[in-house]
């Protein structure tokens, strides 16, 4: 099986529990604080391997201490940095509230910087694919990104747009909306039902996947939350399918949407069909909701 290239941001996230989030000079008690390794590409990366499908993370790492921590739990779980920069790492504060619901305050850093020429002596005949997600594309050197994607159109590309699809420069947007691979197919969109009806102007989740496979010619996924997701390929017989959820007891949701889409991908590579790929990530998100940490560590 060809390798699978995750593009993005491995980040410090420092998980803060509460029974609510604070109003503005209301002094509230959490639990202690707890330090995991997250990050959109990074999410992604390991639910690849916990799938064993191949995989390599290009993610720069920078100094500072939440550099230190990345640089450290990384060699922990056996993962050797691609890019190590002179530049401080950021780091992710995630307030988790009692009924899972996770909101983010980002510090950025040297984890969303990427430059195409660092993969200038790659090869590229043993990848088929490449990930990567809205906030990386967001940033800076975002456009680099998307110029990677132009150099490489023999690879399928998986794209998360996230929760801040609406700050992505339009233009950069447009340039992924109207990119095509060797096979006339532009990227996989994978969100959520907020973010595909921000974007789309869509309220009704069937519309808006409908809408966006419409400018990519190609795969969208749509989760739904407690609900499962809904999955549109227009090229397909039966276009649109829903998938249900798997019952989860849920603890903290940060990373499980990530968590879905690299199931999604993996599932995908092994021949699986869009449906019998989408329960599988089901299954996987509503696992991840259960636990603190994005990484499942034992496979099916």
């Amino acid at each position: 099986m060809k390798q699978t290239l995750v593009i993005g941001s491995t980040v410090m996230d420092i998980i803060i529990t509460m029974s609510q989030l604070p109003k503005a000079g209301e002094d509230i008690n959490i639990d202690e604080p707890m330090y995991r390794l997250g990050g959109c590409a990074y999410n992604v990366f390991e639910a690849l391997r916990y799938h064993k499908s191949p995989a390599i993370l290009c993610s720069a790492v920078g100094t500072g201490v939440y550099g230190q921590m990345v640089r450290e739990k990384l060699y922990e779980r056996g993962i050797e940095p691609l890019i190590n920069l002179e530049e401080q790492n950021g780091c992710c504060y995630c307030l988790v509230e009692k009924d899972g619901e996770r909101s983010f305050l980002s510090y950025h850093g040297a984890e969303y910087i990427f430059y195409k020429s660092w993969l200038k002596g790659m090869d590229f005949s043993g990848f088929d694919s490449v990930y990567f997600s809205g906030i990386d594309v967001e940033g800076p050197t975002g456009s680099e990104i998307v110029g990677f994607m132009y150099d490489h159109p023999n690879l399928e590309t998986y794209f998360a747009p996230g929760p801040r699809i609406m700050n992505i420069n339009s233009a950069r947007m447009k340039k992924i909306l109207d990119w095509r691979n060797k096979d006339g197919r532009g990227p996989v969109f994978h969100l959520n039902q907020t973010e595909a009806a921000s974007f789309t102007g869509k309220n009704n989740y069937r519309e808006a996947a409908e809408n966006l496979a419409c400018k990519t010619n190609n795969i969208v996924i749509v989760t739904l939350r407690e609900k499962g997701c809904y999955c549109y390929d227009r090229n397909a017989k039966t276009a649109g399918t829903a998938v249900a959820a798997f019952p989860a007891n849920v603890v903290n949701s940060t990373g499980a949407g990530d968590a879905h889409c690299g199931s999604v991908i993996a599932e995908l590579k092994q021949g699986k069909s869009l449906e019998e790929a989408c329960k599988t990530a089901n299954r996987i998100a509503a696992l991840v909701t259960e636990q603190h940490s994005a990484v499942l560590e034992q496979s099916l």
